[in-house]
């Protein structure tokens, strides 16, 4: 019989079930436990899968046999949760972001090497088929020299959204806004596909909503690789467009929009010798006779996270909570952990700092 992992949630809000969701459906996982600081939020989820409620961590962590905690809390608390978890020596996975500071993710890592326990930052679209292609296909140099990297994120939240939570849109406990809570997962494929960011020169501002934090920002972006790139974010643009990400290089491009790959076209794959002007646009769609793949039809965003953050489907994080399994077991690496997730918080960092001070940043 296969050995059960026992699980404990921390925070029932909107992620929380999601994560419950994922675990349920993993045959090596068993959620044993929940917490949150609302009764009737651990209750809830509780009742749902028959597992006993807690609104204290500490709490839970002395009353049960866990071997992974999942951090589903706001932003700003997850360094000090994931520490005290971590020094109970249960391995850990969090939400993102990783945390909001430099200095609170210094220590999460410093604690997690001490206590010698696992840590996995949910990057779940690291996951996805079509990440995971094209990943493998900037591995094997099959875009040649990549010159251009862009993401774009046009998203949609009300003002009800930012009302519902005291800590939504707050530097305190958000980090951040459209740039730090929502398009963190595509800033990561960003860096993951074209690699390390060394230098960036950012605008920032708060035009839709009544928040503390951006609810628009633009970046232009140097690569360590020479390679130029740009973010573009908001979670003003009704009612919720299509995300993107373009990787383009001297020998293929590729573009993702809403998590599945919309054109890829690779220079090993073609028939014919590309003119000195590109190819003609086919405007099929599907296979064309260059080798190109590009899918035409009009994306369909309703009931996507780019309109709605409960629409999130609970398998990626399945797989990424089966990668913590597989990295205990092994006694392995998870496939994101702290020193990966903090890339992308660094960049936003960076974004805000040369936001604030009107100067390109160079990072480290």
């Amino acid at each position: 019989m296969t050995e059960k992992f026992r699980f404990g949630i921390v925070g029932c809000g909107v992620i929380g079930p999601t994560h419950a969701q994922a675990i349920a459906s993993l045959p090596d996982a068993q959620l044993v436990a929940v917490t949150d600081i609302n009764p009737e939020k651990a209750q809830r989820l509780a009742d749902e899968y028959a597992v006993k409620p807690y609104t204290d961590l500490a709490e839970m962590l002395a009353g049960e046999q866990l071997d992974v905690v999942i951090i589903c809390t706001p932003s700003g608390l997850h360094g000090e949760q994931v520490c005290q978890v971590m020094r109970s020596g249960r391995h850990v996975i969090v939400e993102k972001p990783m945390e909001i500071s430099h200095a609170a993710i210094e220590e999460m890592l410093r604690v997690q090497q001490e206590s010698g326990v696992k840590l996995a930052v949910i990057s779940q679209h690291r996951f996805d088929p079509a990440s995971l292609q094209v990943h493998d296909l900037v591995e094997e140099q099959a875009f040649g020299r990549l010159v251009l990297g862009n993401v774009i994120v046009p998203w949609w939240r009300s003002q009800a959204y930012y009302d519902s939570g005291k800590w939504r849109g707050t530097w305190q406990l958000d980090g951040g806004g459209v740039l730090m809570n929502q398009s963190i997962h595509s800033i990561d494929l960003l860096q993951w596909f074209m690699g390390p960011v060394r230098s960036i020169y950012a605008y920032t501002d708060t035009l839709a909503h009544r928040m503390e934090t951006e609810d628009v920002a633009v970046a232009v972006l140097r690569f360590a690789n020479g390679a130029l790139g740009t973010i573009a974010a908001t979670t003003g643009a009704y009612p919720g467009v299509t995300t993107r990400i373009e990787i383009f290089g001297d020998k293929g491009s590729a573009v993702i929009e809403d998590d599945n790959l919309s054109y890829l076209h690779l220079a090993r794959e073609d028939s014919q010798e590309i003119g000195a002007y590109g190819i003609a646009q086919d405007k099929s769609g599907s296979h064309d006779k260059s080798g190109s793949y590009r899918e035409s039809k009009k994306a369909d965003t309703a009931g996507s996270t780019a309109q709605n953050p409960a629409a999130l489907s609970f398998r990626g994080h399945a797989l990424q909570i089966a990668d913590m399994i597989r990295a205990i077991r092994e006694d392995g690496t998870p496939l994101v952990d702290g020193q990966a997730a903090r890339r992308p918080v660094e960049i936003i960092l960076g974004i805000y700092e040369s936001a604030r001070t009107h100067k390109e940043v160079t990072l480290q």
